[in-house]
C-alpha cells in the first residue's frame, strides 16, 4: 500500500470544510476509535460510557469527525459476531490469538468494508495499515494489510475487480 493517504473521493464534503481537513478529521476519528475499541476489547464495559469518557477526557477530541468515531465505536461491538465471522475466514489463527491492537484494527476495517461503501476499499486498507504501524507490533501492519486486502476482495468484489482491470 502507498505511504500517501488516499482521499475519500466519494464522501460528500461540507462547503466550509476542505477535503484535506475532512480526511484528517476522519483519520483522527479512526485513531480515537481504535483506542476506544482497544479499551473495550481489553476491559469490557459499556461502550456508551467509553465514548463519553473519551469525549470528556481527551483534549484533542475537537479535531475529529465525531459522528464517524461514534459510528465505529458503537458499530464494531454491535456487529462483532458478523465481523469476526468475516475475519475468521481470512485468518491463519483463532481471533483470541491475534495481537489485541491488530484485532481491533481489523474489526474496524471490516466494519468499514461492510457498512461504508462510500469509503473506497483502498482507503480502508491504507488507514488500517497506518494504525497498525503506529500502535501495533513491529510487523503487524503487514498481517493487517494482507487480511484486509483479502477481505476487500471478498466483501467488495466489484470494486476490487474494477480497480484491477484499471491497472492492467
Amino acid at each position: 500500500m502507498s505511504e500517501q493517504p488516499l482521499a475519500e473521493e466519494d464522501d460528500v464534503k461540507p462547503a466550509k470544510q476542505s477535503g484535506t481537513n475532512r480526511v484528517q478529521k476522519r483519520r483522527a476519528a479512526r485513531m480515537k476509535a481504535l483506542q476506544a475499541l482497544y479499551q473495550w476489547d481489553m476491559a469490557g464495559g459499556d461502550i456508551s460510557a467509553i465514548i463519553e469518557q473519551f469525549q470528556l477526557s481527551q483534549p484533542d477530541m475537537q479535531d475529529i469527525e465525531h459522528a464517524y468515531f461514534e459510528e465505529l465505536v458503537h458499530g464494531v461491538p454491535t456487529q462483532l459476531s458478523d465481523l469476526d465471522k468475516h475475519l475468521q475466514l481470512h485468518l491463519d489463527r483463532p481471533m483470541d490469538q491475534l495481537d489485541p491492537i491488530e484485532r481491533c484494527v481489523m474489526r474496524a476495517g471490516v466494519f468499514e468494508l461492510v457498512n461504508r461503501p462510500d469509503v473506497p476499499y483502498k482507503v480502508v486498507i491504507n488507514e488500517g495499515v497506518e494504525l497498525a504501524k503506529q500502535f501495533g507490533a513491529e510487523d503487524g501492519h503487514k498481517y493487517v494489510n494482507g487480511v484486509l486486502d483479502r477481505l476487500a476482495g471478498h466483501l467488495r468484489y466489484a470494486e476490487t475487480s474494477a480497480a484491477r482491470k484499471k491497472k492492467g
